[in-house]
């Protein structure tokens, strides 16, 4: 999560934004050092110095304590496609936003030095991948509205193809970092193999 100040919020929202931020920092670094399985709710909250109610206001479900960018993600992708430029196609405005993800070494951009890391945890975890797998399908709905909300005419299928797409080239970046390739190296591959999968579903006319 950007956890950023933002002057517009008011003061409680930012406050709430900060808890959020803490409770989540906490729960990624016990998870990371003693695996999913090993933390419990409880723990985390002590931690954070709240109760594990209040952890629950935020975080509906403890998977959600560590893949915690399920939400931005959505967000972003589909705030690329309805505050893009006048007359900016929405895949080129995902491209960009894809490629500046990348650039910023993101944790949504796909490679970082730390993010073996991460990914092994959720690797080890069978309701990791889980909800991993179901944060796709909630960024995919996302998409599918920012979409249709564009005037695309198969908004549904857009979508299924954009998500595959980044998807595919998202998950052989991990797997490289976790074989131990140099960050710089897969992050070059990453950008060639992204353009390559924009330019791609540019050409099936998934704009239209």
């Amino acid at each position: 999560m950007d956890s950023r100040p933002d002057p517009e919020l008011s003061l409680r929202e930012r406050k709430k934004r900060e808890t959020r931020q803490r409770i989540s920092d906490i729960a990624t670094d016990l998870i990371g050092k003693r695996g999913f399985d090993a933390v419990t709710v409880a723990e985390i909250a002590r931690a954070a110095g709240v109760s594990p109610m209040t952890v629950f206001n935020y975080f509906p479900r403890k998977e959600d304590l560590f893949l915690d960018r399920i939400p931005e993600a959505a967000g972003l992708f589909a705030s690329a496609i309805r505050d893009r430029a006048p007359g900016e196609p929405p895949l080129a405005a995902l491209r960009r936003l894809a490629l500046r993800l990348l650039e910023e070494r993101h944790p949504l951009g796909g490679v970082g030095d730390t993010f073996a890391d991460f990914w092994r945890t959720v690797a080890a975890s069978s309701a990791l991948r889980a909800r991993a797998r179901e944060g796709v399908e909630e960024i995919e709905a996302a998409l599918a509205a920012a979409f249709g909300g564009a005037g695309v005419a198969d908004p549904e299928l857009s979508a299924a193809l954009t998500m595959a797409a980044y998807r595919t080239v998202f998950v052989a970046s991990v797997r490289r970092l976790l074989a131990g390739d140099p960050v710089a190296e897969v992050a070059r591959d990453h950008r060639r193999r992204l353009e390559a999968a924009f330019d791609a579903l540019e050409r099936a006319g998934l704009d239209g």
